[in-house]
């Protein structure tokens, strides 16, 4: 299917629907993840270590649902189908969270219908575009704006409402969220292509047992074992990170205090300000080639979180030996490095599996993506209960060290991911 004309960003109106839809998720799962660690910690009055293993296994889990309902997705149901089902399931997890009594049967619901919904969402994004289509290169770069801009709201109204008036009232704010994310993508479900309708059946089959499947699948089983070490560190962010934002950092302003979940809307704000520049400054360096590098690009971003956590170790460290609070500013410029980072490895990474994806098992290979994030958030989750039995500094010297593994292994593969990329560069099967 080619498009011509252009809505957003010049691109084809259905990425507007998908935009939108997955903005209005992303504003229900990141409201109520800013409030997790808080309303157990707190309401809850779980220990820290249990908190953190909860909520590692929960965004684990989150990112694990997707592998089976991908392969549901593609040859039972359809992807339209399972982005219906599975956003209402999410939504009536999100309000479930609102009863006290329901918390680990809420998170389970939300799990399941995450499942069915995030695979098959983005799997749609490449539907819109013709195989020489050069938007193609950037389209899951201002989708993944979308997911950021749902990101910024999400901590400011969700985690507003949890702070101040209730942790209940920033639940059902979450499913809301869902719910406009359901009814934008049914109102604009006349934008996409007819095939997201239709279920893919034995077409799978035939897929899975070609030679030219496996040899994608082998490379990025690879790359996805590398992006797992990658999120042992990035998934601190809402973990670690915001236990020591609340505890360790002078967020005063005038005879205000600045809440601790509104730190968490800085780092999806940041990537909605920064993608227009680096998608500027990336088309102004390139050079020919360069387009077909995608694992040299992951790997400078994960040295670029790497750097950000040595940062983040100097000043808990200067900070502790002060005997005071570290400023909020600097909590702002640690924010501003790991994100540039994260917009050098995730849309990268995420556009990789897109164009690899052959479209018989779309939802499936987008799936196989998130399960680094299934492996890595239980790898944080792990990673973040040593929170409380070693020095700050140490801790975030650790996360570095595990940001920068996973960037020197990516380089590795940097020379056969090409390859295999310019081997696929033809129309989808």
């Amino acid at each position: 299917m080619s498009v011509s004309q252009g809505h957003w960003f010049g691109h084809p109106p259905g990425l507007t629907i998908l935009f939108l839809t997955e903005m209005w998720e992303k504003f229900s799962y990141f409201g109520m993840r800013a409030l997790l660690v808080y309303y157990m910690t707190k309401e809850l009055a779980m220990p820290q270590a249990q908190a953190s293993w909860i909520y590692g296994t929960y965004t684990a889990f989150a990112y694990f649902t997707p592998i089976i309902g991908g392969l549901i997705a593609d040859r039972f149901i359809g992807r339209r189908t399972a982005v219906l089902l599975g956003g209402s399931i999410m939504a009536v997890g999100h309000f479930m969270m609102a009863f006290e009594g329901l918390f680990y049967p809420a998170l389970a619901t939300i799990a399941l219908g995450n499942g069915l919904f995030l695979p098959s969402l983005p799997s749609q994004v490449q539907t819109l575009y013709a195989a020489d289509d050069p938007r193609r290169i950037t389209a899951f770069n201002v989708y993944y704006v979308g997911i950021n801009l749902g990101a910024i709201l999400a901590p400011l109204i969700c985690g507003t409402l949890g702070e101040l008036y209730g942790w209940h009232w920033g639940f059902g704010a979450a499913g809301i969220g869902m719910c406009i994310g359901l009814a934008i993508y049914i109102g604009g479900s006349h934008h996409l292509p007819e095939s997201v309708r239709q279920v893919q059946g034995r077409d799978v089959s035939a897929t899975v047992h070609s030679n030219s499947f496996g040899q994608r699948l082998g490379l990025l089983l690879g790359v996805i074992a590398m992006v797992v070490v990658f999120r042992g560190a990035y998934e601190q962010i809402g973990n670690t990170v915001a236990l020591w934002t609340d505890s360790d950092v002078d967020r005063g302003v005038g005879t205000r205090t600045i809440p601790s979940t509104w730190f968490q809307a800085l780092n999806p704000l940041l990537v909605f300000v920064l993608t227009p520049l680096l998608l500027w400054i990336w088309r102004k360096r390139m050079q020919p080639g360069d387009q077909l590098a995608p694992a040299r690009r992951m790997a400078i971003g994960a040295f670029i979180v790497a750097a950000s956590f040595v940062m983040l170790a100097v000043i808990a460290q200067a900070s502790e030996a002060a005997g005071v609070p570290a400023h909020w500013t600097w909590l702002v410029l640690f924010l501003l490095v790991y994100t540039t980072g994260e917009l050098f490895i995730l849309p990268t990474g995420l556009a990789l599996f897109g164009n690899l994806a052959p479209g018989a098992v779309a939802a499936t290979s987008i799936a196989l993506w998130f399960s680094a994030s299934f492996a890595g958030n239980l790898l944080a989750g792990a990673l973040g209960s040593w929170w409380s039995r070693m020095e700050h500094m140490t801790f975030f010297l650790l996360m570095a060290a595990v940001a920068a593994l996973a960037a020197t292994m990516l380089l590795l593969v940097d020379r056969p991911v090409r390859a295999l990329l310019r081997a696929a560069d033809t129309p989808r099967e």
